[in-house]
């Protein structure tokens, strides 16, 4: 919760049907592919379109060969007004956003899309988006692989757009459906300083390990080191005290955050929300309070929101033996993000 915005677990749903043929298939057998023709009055959206599944298809170690094809890439699509909109609901006006990941910028998004409860008349659009695969190679015409997209929408979308975005997420399941309808992901993303430092849980402010090549031990650090500050945050505290001061915190901050970024996350909690980027600097003096026990936000230094001076440069005040001394440890920004279906 210090850092929301850059370290999360959150899951999501997408509206996809997605069929497989009933035969026995290998379909490792199947190793190149092709698209249908293109409709010269829609060019360059299907051109942008069989760009996305393209790119998709290779990296699954598929190749173009448009002599003689295994695969027959044919895509559908449609996108107008709902002639069957009665307005909105009221009770929808607050709803929390609806959040997709997207590859193209690497983070979750919100889009305009209604929720699996919506009803179709609550919808100012409609869109579908497809495509289907189709045997070349040993039942020429058998359909193997198709995913479809329903979405209902309260505002105009791009057709190329939800392409780039959704067929990544759509062939996920290709050629292996888990799910036939309402595709679930999770998104597991974390940015975090890596210092290379390994405390001692019965004693936090207590070094019991430091990786060789990492920038603690670069700076000097080394096991046995005990740790009075971090960033002048003390540590001093059992792993109790530093769980009673997080959540001290948590709640004494919720002020600060910006509710139009509220999202549940996968454990299930429905309060998550990013900073008000206005409170950055309020949020960073709430770490240096000592009742909120903050040291562990050195983990995101390099956040505005916890440090407004713009560095990365981590104080660490230690003692070694008798000896005390002030070590400054510039960390590594590490980030990991994992999108897999549930």
């Amino acid at each position: 919760m210090y850092s929301l915005e850059t370290t999360s677990e959150r899951n999501f749903t997408c509206p996809f049907k997605t069929v497989v043929t009933p035969d026995s298939v290998n379909f490792g057998k199947f190793k190149t592919f092709a698209f249908a023709t293109i409709d010269e009055n829609n060019r360059k959206l299907e051109t942008a379109i069989n760009e996305c599944i393209e790119k998709e298809m290779t990296k699954k170690g598929l190749a173009v060969d448009i002599v003689q094809p295994d695969i027959l890439i044919q895509t559908f699509y449609f996108f107008d007004k709902n002639p069957n909109f009665k307005g909105a609901n009221k009770v929808m006006i607050d709803k929390e956003p609806t959040y997709r990941y997207n590859f193209t910028v690497s983070k979750m998004d919100t889009f305009p899309f209604l929720g699996n409860s919506a009803a179709e008349a609550e919808a100012e659009y409609l869109l579908q988006f497809g495509f289907r695969m189709i045997d070349q190679a040993f039942v020429p015409g058998r359909i193997l692989w198709e995913c479809e997209a329903n979405e209902l929408l309260e505002d105009s979308y791009k057709l190329e757009e939800y392409a780039r975005i959704h067929v990544p997420l759509m062939l996920m399941q290709y050629p292996y459906v888990k799910y036939g309808r309402n595709v679930s992901y999770k998104v597991n993303q974390r940015t975090y300083n890596y210092t290379g430092i390994s405390y001692d849980i019965d004693r936090l402010e207590l070094i019991t390990d430091v990786d060789r090549n990492s920038p603690a031990y670069a700076s000097g650090l080394r096991p046995r080191d005990v740790i009075e500050k971090i960033n002048n945050n003390k540590m001093n505290y059992s792993a109790e005290e530093f769980t009673a001061g997080y959540k001290n915190f948590i709640s004494k901050t919720m002020k600060y955050r910006d509710p139009k970024t509220q999202f549940t996350d996968a454990n299930g909690f429905k309060r998550c929300m990013y900073w008000d980027t206005f409170n950055y600097p309020k949020v960073a003096d709430a770490l240096q309070s000592s009742g909120n026990v903050g040291a562990f936000s050195y983990l995101y230094y390099y956040a505005p929101y916890v440090n407004p001076a713009g560095n990365n440069a981590c104080t660490f005040d230690i003692k070694r033996g008798k000896n005390k001394m002030e070590i400054i440890v510039r960390p590594t920004i590490r980030r990991e993000i994992t999108v897999e279906i549930k």
